[in-house]
């Protein structure tokens, strides 16, 4: 199994930095989105926004891949590839996946947003993936083990009639973008390894509001599911602690009220 970095808090501090510009970012692309907003002007908007913080779009260029943000519409469950011919409509869902690097260091979130009036259908699993994510944060501490967090957020899904998606999961950050360990947002209690305070990684299930199934279309990244029904996905950038977890990338309301 691949090492895992223990951050020091020199480097959680500035993972702390990263992860607080790219909610930035993220909370700045999310006031502009309406029905008749093109996937690639958010690809602008992050480029531009991320360039202004100082930072860089970690997504850009990594292996290969043509486009400073993923933008995953409806049924496209991630690294959905923002495009002209991508237009935001009236009742869709959106995630839209920023990371930055900042001061060589990276921090990653993503949120899924209603564009104009969204379907009870979609309400359901938008709300659901956030609480799975939350649900999962909830179980990281010192000595906990990796396979609660995929447990508490697969036995909530189920518990609402959703599925969440196996081959894709959160990873282990820092100096690069995706490092282990790796996340899965399945698992069984008491399994997998043992967390330590100073480790950092990404908890970010996807949620399915039919089945588990999911395939990648030809363009070799664009990942949706097998079914043709919604899903939603909610992401943030955590840090183990002796007690629990501090999230990296809170929302500006979030990091605000813990400066208060």
């Amino acid at each position: 199994m691949p090492s895992i970095d223990i951050q020091t808090p020199r480097s959680v501090e500035a993972m702390r930095l990263a992860g607080r510009a790219a909610a930035a970012t993220l909370a700045t692309v999310a006031a502009r989105l309406a029905p008749g907003v093109r996937a690639d002007q958010i690809d602008q908007w992050v480029r531009e926004d991320t360039t202004r913080r100082g930072g860089r779009p970690s997504q850009l260029g990594y292996h290969g891949f043509p486009a400073s943000v993923c933008v995953s519409r409806n049924h496209v469950v991630c690294h959905g590839i923002p495009t002209p011919a991508e237009v935001l409509a009236d009742g869709d869902i959106v995630n839209v996946d920023v990371t930055t690097e900042l001061g060589g260091y990276h921090g990653d979130t993503s949120a899924t947003f209603f564009i104009g009036r969204p379907s009870p259908e979609a309400r359901h699993v938008v709300d659901v993936a956030r609480r799975c994510r939350d649900a999962g944060i909830a179980q990281v501490r010192d000595g906990a083990r990796l396979g609660d967090i995929g447990a508490a957020i697969d036995e909530l899904a189920r518990r609402e009639g959703c599925s969440v998606v196996r081959e894709y999961g959160g990873h282990g950050i820092g100096r690069s973008m995706h490092a282990a360990p790796h996340v899965s947002h399945v698992g069984r209690r008491g399994t997998g390894i043992r967390l330590r305070a100073g480790m950092v990684f990404t908890i970010e299930p996807m949620v399915n509001l039919g089945g588990a199934e999911v395939r990648l279309l030809g363009d070799g990244w664009t990942v949706v599911t097998e079914d043709g029904s919604l899903s939603a996905q909610f992401e943030h950038t955590v840090v183990v602690t002796r007690k629990g977890c501090e999230i990296l990338t809170p929302e500006p309301e979030m990091a605000l009220a813990a400066a208060l």
